[in-house]
């Protein structure tokens, strides 16, 4: 079968160079949509230069003007968009031009983490999840194929410090817990994520479907994480517990975004926005692991045993 042609947006990004590498890797024609101010910026050359050396073709444009878009969507399949989170609604001009575009088969949005129809924090969160559910519908009730990509939180986010706020290295001595300690969360390192994706594009089984990913090994709770923590380093941390009353009173008397980390911590460690319920292929949702067991990935301990 012929593999579909593939536009990564926002491929100068960490997840963006990797969605390409695979896809290029997997043997699909691959283009980058890349803003003109790149390509005269210094830092964005050897990027932008390992980009065209490995296949990608580039080409100019960005999220603002149609024009570019029209063009870059029509030489291609599929989109992959990998923008930053901060501007998801960005991608608005994007979904119009898709759902005029006749060549589509597939739009895989810029998501990766939680399931945003699953959370239950829009009080707490600056509309970080609501504005990726407003993108969602607008796919849907444009009629565009599409795939969700779920795979809670990236392993550099939260899990460098063992969940401890404001910290950049996991402690040595004590540790804060969040809640009693057992909700789990799923971590996911972004390469391995990239490789998840590249595999959907002409599968099927995951077309207007949700693909979560929960890979084994990598589902775990705040205790799960101090335990492996523990016996890594050989020493037994001193536990202090916060109640969910107190990290809420926390995270409404500190200002944004420098609440956001706790507000992903009580999604994640205290509701349990990862976990609470079951992929249900009925409800949409399929299983990553499950679908693609040869896609070798990074567990949470071997993470950790980077950091000693």
């Amino acid at each position: 079968m012929e593999k579909s042609r593939v536009l990564v947006i926002g491929a100068t990004g960490r997840l963006g160079h990797y969605l390409t590498r695979f896809s290029i890797q997997s043997g699909h024609p691959t283009f980058a949509l890349v803003r003109n101010s790149a390509f005269s910026d210094s830092s964005k050359s050897v990027e932008l230069e390992a980009l065209s050396s490995s296949g990608v073709t580039l080409l100019k444009g960005s999220l603002e003007d149609e024009g570019s878009l029209e063009e870059a969507v029509g030489k291609v399949d599929v989109v992959i968009s990998a923008i930053p989170s901060k501007h998801v609604l960005d991608q608005k001009l994007l979904i119009s031009v898709i759902r005029r575009a006749p060549s589509i088969k597939r739009f895989i949005p810029a998501e990766y983490g939680a399931d945003p129809d699953k959370t239950q924090v829009s009080d707490l969160d600056h509309g970080f999840y609501s504005k990726k559910s407003e993108i969602r519908r607008l796919i849907e009730s444009s009629g565009i194929p599409h795939t969700y990509i779920c795979c809670g939180l990236f392993m550099r986010i939260l899990l460098p410090s063992l969940v401890q706020p404001g910290r950049q290295s996991p402690p040595m001595d004590k540790v804060t817990v969040f809640g009693d300690g057992n909700v789990k969360a799923v971590f996911v390192n972004e390469v391995d994520a990239a490789a998840f994706t590249i595999k959907t594009i002409d599968d099927p089984r995951t077309l207007n479907k949700t693909l979560y990913l929960r890979p084994p090994g990598n589902v775990c709770s705040m205790n799960d994480l101090v335990e492996l923590w523990e016996r890594k380093i050989g020493e037994k941390l001193e536990k202090t517990c916060v109640t969910e009353s107190q990290l809420l009173e926390k995270i409404r008397e500190t200002r944004y975004p420098d609440d956001m980390e706790m507000v992903f911590i009580y999604s994640v460690f205290i509701k349990g926005h990862h976990t609470y319920f079951d992929i249900d292929e009925s409800c949409g949702g399929v299983n990553g692991t499950e679908l693609y067991p040869d896609v070798k990935y990074m567990t949470v301990s071997d993470f950790l045993d980077t950091l000693l």
